[in-house]
């Protein structure tokens, strides 16, 4: 922005008397704000953004809250260069930020970036230019019947762009400007349309059953009380969850003030996407990282002016600029794909209840299988809970049967059983759908030479390669490194003796071609549907019947809903069983229910095959009998004793670095310095399951303590007592749920 229309909006910021100091924070990774000068004639106020020097170069930060230091002497202070014609960050945005920060033991300045995410949406957006008729036309000008439609077009007075008013008139754009030089015609500044059509709150809905109008009567109430609550909504897959909460979006509409909803997949959401303009009129705002620069600027522009009613995104989304939050909605709260891995650690689903209290919003939890932790607090009575019993439309649950692979062995060299391909076979053979379901991306798993048995793993992870055979390519999924399948053995030299061992869906792929080579396959992973437009290309085709067989990995799980859709098979139902994660089962129930969800949700009816070799297991036998809530409940009976989450609290700190005994020696120092005393437990240090991630080696700590001790003070105090070396970085994560 030009210096001299920065002082011009300076000048007219408020009335506020300036202050002599304000402190700044910055969206950089410090610690604190920083003090600076309030020029004479600048007013500044807080939340405002500010542009200010920092060494030799000049950020844009926020004009922070707090009391500034009077001890630092004032030749030390520099002066605010500007303030920017931008909405001011909102009290309750700024709280948050700082409540993030403190919960997640991240600098300020870290939380603040991910709320200035476009920076260029702080200049105000350049005014826009068309034509109008003359006030004064010059007589005697020649009007031929080109310039004349030209002129009917502009009798009403209002200014047009030059391409919508040449389309109009049907005319060259080459006859305005000759209208222009003629003076029929003037250049005129265009009013700004709104940036995003505004939804009808008002406009019918489908019919809800008795059940679902009572949870919408209960979440609409809420809404109107604008006050803070979080309620659960549970409910069968195919329950219409969806639209119950929709109407505590149209009660936000009418209160006004706007809506976010938060979706694990934003990318995979082209059905909500129609679901909502269907019941709306109009599309919400999209928030998500594929956005280009451009949307991102008029998306956050209009979020910050309440000019986006509705938003729906990533969990990113939660730091939008929202003037009025009414209602906070995650969907699928269970997913832990609302958990970031990197830079600032938190998980949205418990940031968005922190910011639906700031705001004084309700926040709705959506999950046909919710966590533990909020099934727990639902049961506590910390939430409300709304629970949908029965399937939409009178459709029933599919059957779930479990195939015990000791007993019903694939083929030598297959994967899919003989039940199975049976259950298949019938189901294309009478004109329905059917979906194999594998989590595991690729050809092959694993790469290992038969002639010494070397496997093939990433030069920068402790992690092997996996085989992607229609790409002739190894790829780690864990740091991005792709390399040639080699001619021969990199250890032995062997000739031509790599072979893939277990099953992706690329191999899966494969063997249906050779068992129904006339059938319509579709693969659906993140490989092959890397954005919003190929799954919404994806899920129409499957609509449209252009397809008899899906074979997808967890994406398929999420939402969708495929009418004709009556088989689900699972190619491996105990891969999530593996590896002693805490919420191994509980992850591996949620998933496998949400994917037998997308069987039989019309009116013929489902079934979904599990091929385990555990038929016994407990994970099995909930999914067989329906019965999640025994499930859950002796999940929480294993979890109690020993106060693991939810009944206790988990902080890990993972210790890395590019040199393995600086990781090593960081983390015995730490391991040394661990806090103790009653309710409070450290295990570690220990080598992290994927013990080198990126080339830098890793060492995990874990602090466990009762429920009722606050876990920050405890990591702050344990940090304090240890110098970590500046080739070791120290990543804080409370309340992990993963432990890779």
């Amino acid at each position: 922005m030009a210096e001299g229309k920065r002082t011009r909006l300076c000048a007219a910021a408020g009335s506020v008397a300036p202050l002599p100091r304000l402190r700044v924070l910055l969206p950089l990774p410090l610690a604190s704000a920083y003090d600076y000068r309030i020029p004479e004639g600048l007013a500044v106020t807080p939340g405002a953004f500010v542009a200010v020097p920092l060494g030799g170069r000049e950020v844009v930060g926020v004009a922070w809250d707090g009391d500034t230091d009077p001890g630092l002497p004032e030749k030390r202070l520099r002066n605010v260069i500007a303030v920017l014609d931008a909405p001011p960050m909102t009290p309750v945005l700024r709280r948050f930020v700082d409540w993030v920060a403190a919960y997640t033991l991240s600098p300020p300045g870290a939380v603040l970036r991910m709320a200035m995410s476009a920076p260029s949406a702080l200049e105000a957006p350049a005014p826009q230019s068309g034509w109008r008729k003359a006030a004064a036309p010059p007589e005697g000008v020649r009007i031929t019947p080109m310039r004349r439609r030209v002129l009917d077009v502009l009798a009403d007075g209002a200014a047009r762009a030059g391409g919508e008013l040449a389309e109009a008139a049907g005319v060259a754009p080459a006859v305005l400007r000759g209208m222009a030089d003629a003076g029929l015609i003037e250049p005129a500044l265009l009013p700004r349309r709104p940036r995003f059509a505004p939804p009808d709150a008002d406009r019918p809905g489908p019919e809800l059953r008795p059940e679902q109008q009572e949870a919408a009567d209960a979440l609409k109430a809420s809404v109107a009380r604008r006050a803070f609550a979080t309620t659960l909504l549970t409910g069968v897959t195919g329950s219409g969850k969806t639209e119950v909460y929709y109407e505590a979006i149209a009660e936000a509409l009418r209160q006004g003030r706007q809506a976010l909803v938060l979706l694990p997949e934003i990318a995979l959401s082209s059905q909500w996407l129609e679901r909502f303009r269907t019941r709306f009129g109009a599309a919400p705002a999209l928030w998500h990282s594929e956005l280009t620069s451009r949307t991102r600027r008029e998306t956050w522009r209009a979020v910050a002016e309440g000019e986006a009613p509705v938003v729906v995104g990533a969990r990113s989304a939660l730091f939008l600029p929202f003037p009025d939050l009414g209602v906070i909605v995650v969907d699928e709260e269970h997913e832990t794909a609302f958990k970031q891995e990197e830079g600032v650690v938190y998980h949205a689903r418990d940031m968005a209840v922190v910011r639906a209290r700031l705001s004084q919003a309700a926040c709705v939890l959506v999950s046909a299988t919710p966590s533990l932790e909020s099934a727990t607090n639902a049961q506590t009575g910390r939430y409300a809970a709304l629970h949908l019993p029965a399937r939409h439309g009178g459709a029933e649950l599919p059957a779930v049967e479990a195939v015990d692979l000791r007993r019903d062995p694939p083929e030598r060299g297959r994967f899919l059983s003989p039940p199975l391909v049976a259950a298949v076979t019938e189901t294309l053979a009478r004109g329905e759908q059917a979906m194999l379901f594998l989590n595991r991306r690729g050809y092959a798993p694993m790469t290992l030479c038969r002639a010494c048995g070397h496997r093939l793993r990433c030069p920068n992870c402790t992690a092997w390669l996996v085989e992607h055979r229609a790409a002739r390519r190894l790829q780690c999924h864990h740091c991005g490194h792709v390399e040639a399948i080699p001619e021969s053995c990199p250890e032995c030299g062997a000739a031509h003796s790599t072979v893939p061992i277990g099953p992706g869906v690329e191999r899966v792929l494969e063997e249906a071609k050779d068992l129904w080579p006339d059938a319509r396959l579709l693969v659906m992973a993140s490989d092959s549907i890397p954005g919003p437009a190929a799954a919404a290309a994806a899920a129409q085709a499957i609509q449209d019947r252009q397809v008899d067989l899906i074979i997808g990995t967890q994406i398929v799980a999420k939402g969708w809903h495929f009418p004709h859709l009556t088989l689900v098979g699972v190619v491996d139902a105990d891969l999530g069983l593996a590896g002693g994660d805490l919420r191994a089962s509980e992850r591996t129930v949620q998933l496998l229910h949400q994917v037998a969800g997308r069987a039989g949700r019309e009116e013929r009816p489902g079934r979904v095959l599990l091929q385990t070799f555990t038929p016994e297991h407990p994970v099995m036998q909930a999914l067989v009998s329906n019965d999640l809530d025994a499930f859950m409940a002796a999940e929480a009976d294993g979890r109690r004793p020993g106060h693991w989450p939810p009944f206790g609290r988990l902080a890990a700190l993972i210790v890395s670095s590019e040199d393995e005994r600086a990781a090593d020696r960081a983390a015995r120092d730490l391991g040394l310095a661990a806090p103790g005393g009653e309710g409070v437990e450290v295990l570690g240090p220990a080598p992290a399951p994927l013990a080198i991630l990126r080339g830098r080696h890793r060492r995990r700590l874990l602090l466990k303590t009762r429920r009722d001790i606050a876990v920050q003070p405890l990591l702050e105090e344990w940090l304090a007592k240890v110098e970590v070396p500046n080739n070791v970085r120290v990543q804080v994560d409370v309340d992990p749920v993963g432990f890779l």
